[in-house]
């Protein structure tokens, strides 16, 4: 598979994301993953991150999972922490979150945000986990100190008393405990209310998850665009991901790397790791 990969790439006179994923698509063809073709996908991390996500909007989880164990042996945080995701949400196994709070545990370690801020709304909520502020402070800290502006949030919402909590404060805590269809409910009441774009963004990757709803990239894509419109850079690069894989959004190579350009200049790690994969 990867020598024919190599020959169809040399053969067409294409450069950046369409030889990517050309050559992703034959790789991708059959149900499984040779040791060899494995070895091919994950050379370079950030494109190895990028078919693993592909696979897992595809809903082929287990195809995700072997290329994000492949990642993890190297401690690759972005890996780590959508293993967690798996692990957490019972996606192609069974659920066990003990397994998931190891994996975001090393994710966070590793220096993903993601999965710094993931624990921390965790730990605070003490449903999913048992309640530890202390572990909650240290990893929301972590986030914080990194830029992510929603733990500088989730932070000083430790400290606050119940009744000055905002409807996103308290679906975001709704989350934390697992209770993802109550989440929803509160994120989409907030949309009603005020347009809030990170309401947005949480009910698209909700739909693409299938957490609290039923899982729908139709609805994923539209929420996402909602929120990369109102420069949301998270929600930038899963469009760009979809514009450039056909799954949620029609396949547009232009409109991914538009998209993807959009996140990057926010620093959204994965997003410049990409564009400067497939360059």
């Amino acid at each position: 598979m990867k020598l024919i990969c190599q020959n169809f790439a040399k053969a067409l006179p294409l450069r950046g994301l369409l030889k990517v994923f050309l050559c992703y698509l034959l790789i991708t063809c059959s149900t499984s993953f040779s040791a060899e073709d494995l070895s091919d996908i994950v050379r370079n991390p950030s494109i190895g991150n990028y078919k693993a996500y592909a696979e897992f909007k595809m809903a082929k989880y287990g195809s995700a999972k072997r290329i994000w164990e492949e990642l993890a042996k190297d401690e690759n945080a972005e890996a780590l922490f959508n293993l967690g995701i798996l692990a957490e949400d019972g996606l192609g196994e069974q659920k066990d979150m003990f397994k998931a709070e190891k994996l975001y545990t090393r994710s966070a370690n590793a220096g993903s945000t993601k999965a710094q801020y993931r624990l921390g709304l965790i730990y605070s909520s003490g449903v999913l986990l048992p309640l530890d502020v202390n572990k909650a402070r240290k990893f929301l800290s972590m986030a914080a100190n990194a830029g992510d502006e929603d733990a500088v949030a989730r932070l000083k919402v430790l400290t606050d008393e119940p009744g000055k909590l905002t409807l996103f404060d308290k679906a975001e805590k709704l989350s934390g405990m697992g209770k993802y269809q109550e989440a929803a409910t509160l994120y989409n009441e907030i949309l009603e209310n005020s347009g809030n774009p990170k309401a947005m963004e949480r009910l698209g990757w909700m739909y693409e998850q299938g957490r609290g709803v039923n899982r729908d990239l139709s609805r994923a894509s539209y929420f996402f665009s909602q929120a990369a419109d109102a420069g949301i850079a998270d929600a930038q690069y899963a469009i760009g991901v979809m514009y450039q894989t056909g799954k949620g959004k029609n396949l547009d190579l232009k409109l991914a790397k538009f998209w993807l350009k959009k996140a990057a200049k926010q620093n959204h790690q994965r997003a410049k790791d990409l564009l400067k994969s497939l360059n």
